[in-house]
């Protein structure tokens, strides 16, 4: 391959030798993010094939006719073929199981003989530490993000209901960035006990508790971030659980470092959850990888061996949720730095 000055060739060279390593005749890659991740085109029509021919490898990016100059533009080191004449051959291939079924099918009534070996989580290993320039992407969309949060509560009133709340950071999403990461998540009261609520026409009377989980688009990169709008005389209980769920987010927050595992990260946050006897109301995962798609690796969950390095973005979301009665879920994105990480959401907490 021709050396370039695309910010993901370095990222393609150590898949190939992924692909080399795991013995591996060949490899095939549809997902439209992974192609993106690999090699920075965005498109929804390709496939990215790596085959090895005595012993060296041959790249080639298989799309139409509408996305060749823009291939040519963004990655002009690549061997562009049309997606009709889609080859590659070997005993070996590696293929993404995520892929439609009705195409792998295909793949396998085409070559009867071949065994398909998953690569799906070699892509996504790669993919979870970002390139120089994907992090400042990633930095541009969650300070617009954090903007938007701003902007959005100055326009909040007593009398709205989630779905008009919804609607006002959906529209400012829409005219700042690229629209929303994933749907706004906007509770209530005792709706905020349902992690992932959908915003109803329940109604802010200005002085019960609010939750705000929102990420917009920019750049095709995503944003994250929780926050609450608390009341100015809370509930002793409320007031309770969100200064328990603001300690795990900051001591998270000052343990993340490169060479911690997941597993442990999101101990920190659960022991003292659990310590002040309310474990079993933080049900899920500490957090989450963030990158093109709103859910990436690595996933920072009880148990994961996965090892932080710097480059990775994960989310800290711990929360506590009380059904019938109040949850509260505080997140921040942050960047694995050298020496620790740092918190990419500004906004106050």
């Amino acid at each position: 391959m021709k050396k370039t000055c695309n910010p993901y060739q370095s990222r393609l060279d150590d898949f190939v030798e992924t692909v080399r390593e795991r013995k591996l005749d060949a490899a095939i890659v549809y997902n439209q993010a992974n192609i993106r991740s690999l090699t920075g085109i965005d498109c929804d029509n390709a496939a990215l094939v790596v085959e090895f021919r005595k012993g060296r490898p041959d790249v080639r990016f298989y799309t139409d006719f509408r996305y060749v100059p823009m291939v040519h533009r963004v990655a002009p080191q690549l061997k562009v073929v049309d997606l009709k004449r889609l080859k590659f051959a070997g005993d070996r291939v590696g293929y993404e199981p995520t892929m439609p079924h009705a195409r792998f099918l295909k793949l396998q009534k085409a070559h009867p003989k071949t065994e398909f070996v998953d690569v799906d989580d070699a892509v996504k290993a790669l993919r979870s530490v970002k390139t120089a320039d994907e992090i400042a992407k990633l930095r541009a969309a969650e300070a617009l993000n954090s903007e938007i949060w701003a902007e959005a509560q100055a326009q909040f009133k007593p009398g709205m209901s989630e779905l008009q709340m919804a609607r006002t950071i959906r529209h400012l999403m829409i005219e700042k960035g690229e629209g929303e990461a994933f749907e706004t998540i906007v509770c209530v009261g005792a709706n905020a006990a349902e992690c992932h609520h959908v915003p109803d026409g329940t109604v802010w009377d200005g002085k019960a508790p609010v939750l705000v989980d929102m990420g917009v688009k920019l750049d095709g990169y995503c944003s994250d971030m929780t926050r609450n709008i608390v009341p100015k005389r809370p509930a002793p209980l409320y007031r309770k659980i969100y200064d328990l769920v603001l300690k795990a987010n900051m001591a998270a927050i000052a343990a993340a470092k490169p060479g911690m595992t997941c597993g442990k990260l999101d101990r920190v946050a659960r022991k003292i959850i659990e310590d002040a006897g309310f474990g079993k109301s933080f049900g899920h995962s500490l957090g989450h990888g963030v990158g093109i798609e709103i859910h990436e690796a690595p996933s920072v969950r009880k148990g994961d061996k996965t090892v932080l390095k710097p480059g990775m973005l994960v989310t800290i979301e711990p929360g506590v949720y009380l059904e019938g009665n109040l949850g509260v879920r505080i997140e921040d994105l942050v960047v694995i730095t050298e020496t620790g990480c740092e918190v990419l959401s500004p906004s106050p907490k």
